[in-house]
């Protein structure tokens, strides 16, 4: 009954939400100061999943500098946990696939952020330059899942090497964001469902890394986050271990 009370509230919070955004936004669509306006919003949408989120490291956010910011990407529950830790005029990249999800695909594409065809190889390299032009054209930063799928438990995925080569060919640095794991962490009928960690890392110069070094750079960024990630996950057993808020693998 919890479950089915918590996601008509999450569904009812959506749908304002993008009925709301679309009278904001209507008179300057895509502006990328939206995307941080409406994720105080989602920040939000913690409290209703009962999570306790602790959100920390946001001082090494190299705000007002451009960045390109990469987290790690779990499941449809990356929208509860991860919206608190975007920075302002950050937009984030995601499958034009988004834009067929009611009510969210339009209030994702009409907040300023970017949807990208992942299929079609060639346009997704255009669309990499494209970006990283628009980076200082636009005064962006942007927000990238380098796993490019959710892991759905099977840890950090590797990374692919897009968002990497962004960064390198705008010049700007590497911020990786890491949230302890959620998978089978959340059940929608529990009333507390514990404690989970984002954290973000200092930035990483880009300035002696060449397109060809992109893969290097992905491997090194993938090492630093599946280590943090370790260290988060022990953090959350052991905050809960002394709360008493230990609980059995719940898928839902």
């Amino acid at each position: 009954m919890l479950a089915v009370v918590r996601l008509m509230l999450a569904a009812v919070f959506i749908v304002f939400t993008t009925l709301f955004a679309f009278l904001y936004c209507v008179f300057s669509p895509r502006n990328p100061k939206h995307v941080y306006f409406f994720c105080r919003w989602f920040n939000l949408l913690h409290k209703i999943v009962g999570l306790k989120l602790i959100q920390r490291g946001l001082h090494h956010a190299p705000t007002p500098n451009n960045s390109v910011y990469i987290s790690n990407h779990q499941s449809v529950f990356d929208f509860v946990t991860d919206p608190g830790m975007l920075r302002p005029r950050t937009v984030s990249l995601g499958k034009r696939d988004l834009l067929i999800v009611p009510f969210f695909g339009l209030l994702y594409w009409i907040t300023g952020n970017i949807l990208i065809n992942r299929e079609d190889k060639s346009k997704a390299r255009d669309t990499i330059k494209q970006v990283a032009e628009a980076i200082h054209q636009r005064d962006l930063s942007v927000w990238v899942y380098p796993e490019g799928t959710r892991s759905n438990g099977r840890g950090l995925l590797p990374f692919k090497t897009g968002a990497f080569r962004m960064a390198i060919e705008a010049g700007v640095p590497i911020t990786p964001m890491c949230t302890s794991t959620t998978h089978n962490k959340i059940g929608l009928n529990r009333l507390d469902n514990g404690v989970v960690i984002t954290e973000m890392l200092e930035p990483i110069d880009v300035s002696q890394y060449s397109l060809n070094d992109a893969r290097a750079l992905a491997d090194h960024c993938h090492q630093l986050m599946a280590a943090k990630i370790a260290q988060l996950d022990q953090e959350v057993a052991q905050i809960e271990r002394k709360s008493g808020l230990e609980h059995k693998p719940n898928a839902t």
